[in-house]
């Protein structure tokens, strides 16, 4: 749509209210309310003024004043609101220069996308995402000064087995085995079709939807893939709908990777190709069907993967699910079957259109602008540079012997080493002026600050059964 078609849509469809959207530095969406009649087509070029200096990690107090600037291709209708109320997501400028904010995360996306063009190497960058989550019946969890713990319930979580529940009907689903029976044991197939077709009704195709591997209702549901930018826009709508339709039947939903230990982490396996009028780039006669194009890609993602993982995987949380034995893609490397390699090749199907890479690392507490863009680029690099892969690891990693384990690079222990090594290589995220520096230093610090540091700081509950009784 364009301004004059979304001004012709309020009008229709009688709508009363413009839901104005962004996304912070971090990753949360960010919102705010007009009346409709505040919105006209001089609206989409002039922009409606706003407070930044409130936004995490944005403006300062004595520079607050910025602009949206609604995308009229973005508008949607919102589906859990009373009143009739019309989405539109954001731009952000500077009120004075007219310039696009730099730490706009979706400033950055769109050059990203401007950068890939401009490189000569191809111009459209399809990504699909695989997101998992979590959907509880409860969740409780306080910090203070003097105590600090987590509560979590399912009522398919094997923990409840043996709950009185009059009656306890069973069918709770074992750790590691929730992928994927059928009902009554998968309790629901109801809630994530309800999500699914609402996703449809809005104009996001869906692939599939199932139950996931862990115990306690956790879920995957694919959505097609997508331009850069535009599927970034989709994965925001995703988990806006997923969160309220589990609100509409009194549970909650987490996109933590790890919230339960000892069964699965919920990731979001990414997949990347690359196309040129018209044509897939990664299609090729290599190893698994794919190009020397592709291959120099893959390069680049692991050559880069320590500090790409500080976008892709950016919480403390994401680094309990990058470990060994959860299936989780701890192991830098590629393979065509191997799941526990950070790039898989697909299998499925051979054809041209179907040819890509599935980075398996990324997890959905990732801000999708920052991520997909830092994935973009990195692949970039390795095709500008020409970056050998080495060899494919298609051996079963649990069988092989130490000294040929300890060559394989693995990813980051935790969200400081990753902040580490993207403060050390980072060159390849500032072509194109796609990330500046300023933005590279925000992330730093705000995530060592916010988060590494508030989490280091504080004692751990585990903490008191290990040493409480030395």
């Amino acid at each position: 749509m364009n301004a004059k078609e979304v001004v012709e849509l309020i009008e229709k469809e009688a709508v009363k209210l413009v839901d104005l959207r962004f996304m912070d530095f971090p990753g949360l969406w960010q919102h705010f309310t007009v009346p409709a009649r505040q919105i006209s087509e001089e609206t989409f070029t002039d922009g409606l003024g706003f407070d930044g200096s409130s936004i995490r990690g944005w403006q300062a107090i004595n520079e607050s004043d910025m602009l949206v600037v609604p995308d009229p291709a973005t508008a949607f209708i919102d589906p859990f609101f009373e009143e009739r109320t019309l989405v539109v997501i954001c731009n952000i400028q500077d009120p004075i220069t007219r310039q696009d904010y730099g730490k706009d995360p979706r400033n950055i996306a769109r050059k990203a996308e401007a950068y890939l063009e401009s490189s000569g190497i191809g111009d459209t960058a399809y990504f699909g995402p695989e997101s998992e989550f979590f959907i509880f019946d409860d969740v409780r969890f306080d910090q203070t000064a003097h105590a600090g713990f987590f509560y979590l319930d399912s009522a398919e979580g094997i923990w409840n087995s043996g709950r009185a529940e009059a009656p306890n009907l069973g069918y709770k689903i074992r750790h590691k085995e929730g992928y994927f029976p059928v009902p009554p044991m998968d309790s629901q197939q109801d809630i994530r079709s309800e999500m699914m077709l609402l996703l449809e009704e809005m104009g996001i195709e869906t692939e599939a939807q199932h139950h996931e591997v862990a115990t306690a209702g956790q879920a995957e549901i694919d959505i097609r893939f997508n331009p850069l930018l535009h599927v970034a826009d989709q994965l925001l709508i995703y988990k806006y709908v997923i969160k309220n339709v589990a609100r509409r039947h009194n549970k909650t939903v987490t996109f933590m990777p790890k919230p339960i230990f000892g069964d699965n982490g919920s990731g979001m396996h990414t997949h990347l190709s690359i196309w040129s009028g018209g044509k897939n780039l990664f299609f090729g006669e290599g190893y698994a069907g794919l190009s020397d194009t592709a291959m120099y890609a893959i390069g680049g993602l692991l050559a880069h993967a320590p500090s790409l993982l500080a976008f892709t995987n950016p919480t403390t949380n994401s680094y309990k699910r990058l470990v060994p034995g959860y299936e989780a893609p701890v192991n830098l490397a590629y393979s065509s079957r191997n799941r526990s390699a950070a790039i898989r090749i697909p299998m499925y199907s051979q054809s041209e259109r179907a040819k890509r890479i599935e980075f398996r690392c990324p997890d959905s507490t990732c801000n999708p602008y920052l991520a997909f863009s830092a994935i973009l680029m990195a692949a970039i690099d390795g095709i500008q540079n020409k970056i050998d892969p080495g060899e494919p690891l298609d051996k079963d990693i649990y069988d092989l012997p130490p000294e040929e384990l300890a060559k394989v690079p693995t990813t980051p222990a935790d969200l400081a080493a990753a902040l580490s090594a993207l403060e050390e290589d980072h060159e390849y995220l500032l072509k194109g002026d796609v990330f500046t520096a300023d933005v590279i230093d925000t992330w730093i610090w705000y995530k060592r600050e916010r988060e590494v540091d508030a989490l280091r700081l504080r004692p751990h509950p585990y903490e008191f059964m290990l040493y409480y009784d030395i």
